[in-house]
């Protein structure tokens, strides 16, 4: 129960036994109750501030100031009154741990969520704060140890305590400060604990399992960047293919009618033609099928252009490549005259930090992979054999993956799932981890298939529940996002499918509306279902 200051001594003068249990039990939060949480004592750090912030009223630091009116505070309106605890970790005398921690000053459901980051991090995901907070969760977010630009490894450079923050500890401490501090504005600490994030968000999540598995009772990994050194070296891979030989690169123009050319071949594997690869896993696309055979255009490939895809479609040795229809957003790793700069910064500034003059062009692709992995493998990377314990006290995983994500390959999460399916028991397998693949979805949302589906909620039922899900209702939103202030894009034409936990996927029955998802089957079995537009 939590304590109330206001006007605390008037009301036990009046007031005893149960009318005042009632009367405390039912008085708002105040902001003495929320503000004493400054004084609250932490293990290798401090809380900085801690204020109660009225309804729509916070104002995410740091946005430029120059955005439209209401625009900066568009995310956060609707939101409720809350208490922000922010406050600093220091485990080593190098980590300086920014984190907040939100709290529902009313209609609290008794669960607290974890929300991780996006490629190096160095900021607070306060977007990621807003949603499960209006839906009565307490939520907590870090900037992992450092601050600036995601793109780059700098901050790490001589810092070897800050990377094993970002790789690991910062978001334990984060998960010790966010239960205290609940426990002490609640009265009790939360009855269950979620991770839901995705990206580098979905590695700290499988990382959370295998280094901490106490700490959360159910993970959604959504597109996780692990193994990231293998990560990198994929990376750096898709960023030399096209700067490899004169006339290698593959212009935007020319990724969009390869795309074209594998949806065509593809499409209709799951028995719907809708302009989305359900089966990528299925579909055999050469892209030698569009080569030029007159002159060059933005319809064709050049036989260097068909290699380039080809390249990226196999992967560099020993690692998966990128299915077909991951094209459209490829070009944020092909499209620069230099790898990718979270890649390139890793080798150049970390592994080979020490070697002046170090060039990309010369990476050794077998020798290389391996220095990356002896370099920060430790640090970095989530063993599909390392979440026994996690698995051992209840812990439930929800994996999930976009088909068409152009940063991470799909099939690292494939992979993930084939080395950890047999280190689980039968029992393990059925009800605590479940691996979804959505058709069409690009990296963490977006592109042609339905890309919005409710993570947190199904880890939610799963975990209060108990019975796992075996199929997830995706939705595709009907407008086109833009910058903000921006005015919205064309809408686009609904889509709603079912994703069915792998190796299932969801096949169109052969009639009725393709959006109704009670017309589509989960089944593993390729069959020769019409095709509907």
């Amino acid at each position: 129960m939590r304590r109330v200051l206001l006007g605390k001594g008037m009301l036990r003068g009046l007031l005893s036994g149960g009318a005042m249990l009632a009367l405390v039990a039912a008085a708002p939060a105040s902001a003495a109750d929320c503000g004493d949480l400054v004084k609250m004592a932490l293990d290798g750090g401090k809380v900085t501030s801690a204020e109660l912030v009225a309804p729509g009223a916070f104002q995410q630091p740091g946005l430029p100031g120059n955005l439209p009116p209401g625009v900066a505070n568009a995310a956060y309106r609707d939101l409720p009154q809350f208490c922000r605890v922010q406050a600093t970790l220091t485990p080593t005398s190098d980590s300086d741990i920014k984190v907040e921690v939100w709290l529902p000053a009313s209609g609290w459901n008794g669960k607290f969520v974890g929300i991780g980051n996006g490629i190096w991090a160095g900021q607070l995901s306060y977007s990621q704060l807003a949603d499960p907070l209006k839906r009565g969760y307490a939520v907590a977010t870090t900037d992992t140890g450092h601050t600036g630009s995601g793109l780059t490894a700098d901050w790490a450079i001589g810092h070897p305590e800050k990377l094993v923050d970002f790789g690991h500890r910062a978001v334990h401490q984060m998960v010790v400060t966010a239960k205290k501090s609940i426990s002490a504005f609640y009265g009790s600490g939360p009855k269950l604990s979620y991770w839901n994030s995705c990206s580098t968000g979905g590695r700290q999540g499988l990382m959370a399992a295998h280094r901490y598995p106490d700490d959360f009772d159910a993970i959604s990994a959504m597109a996780p960047a692990n193994p990231m050194t293998d990560l990198m070296t994929q990376s750096m891979w898709a960023g030399w293919q096209p700067n490899r030989a004169p006339g290698a690169m593959v212009s935007v123009p020319k990724m969009a009618a390869v795309h074209r050319a594998a949806v065509a071949q593809c499409d209709k594997l799951d028995g719907l033609e809708d302009g989305v690869i359900g089966r990528p896993d299925a579909c055999k696309f050469d892209p030698a099928t569009i080569q030029c055979t007159g002159a060059d255009s933005d319809q064709c490939l050049t036989a260097p252009q068909v290699e380039t895809i080809r390249a990226i479609y196999s992967g560099p040795p020993g690692l998966p490549g990128w299915p077909a229809g991951s094209e459209m957003q490829l070009g944020a790793l092909t499209q620069g005259p230099q790898p990718f700069p979270v890649a390139l910064t890793y080798f150049s500034m970390l592994v080979f930090g020490d070697q002046q003059g170090w060039d990309w062009k010369t990476f050794d692709y077998q020798r290389d992979m391996q220095r990356s992995r002896e370099y920060g493998a430790d640090i970095l990377n989530v063993p599909a054999d390392g979440l026994k314990a996690f698995f051992a006290r209840g812990g439930k995983l929800l994996m999930s993956h976009g088909w068409s994500d152009g940063l991470i390959p799909a099939t690292n999460s494939l992979g993930f799932y084939d080395r950890l399916l047999p280190t689980l028991t039968s029992e393990q397998a059925r009800d605590q981890f479940r691996l979804f693949m959505a058709p069409g979805m690009d990296h963490c949302s977006g592109g042609e298939g339905p890309s919005d589906f409710d993570t947190l909620g199904a880890i939610d039922a799963w975990a209060t529940s108990g019975k796992a899900p075996n199929q997830i209702i995706a939705t595709r939103p009907t407008a086109a996002g833009g910058p903000p202030g921006a005015p919205a894009g064309p809408p686009r034409e609904p889509m709603t499918r079912p994703l069915c936990a792998w190796p299932a996927f969801a096949q169109y029955k052969g009639q009725g509306d393709p959006n109704d998802p009670a017309n589509f089957q989960c089944t593993t079995t390729i069959t020769t279902a019409p095709s509907r537009t």
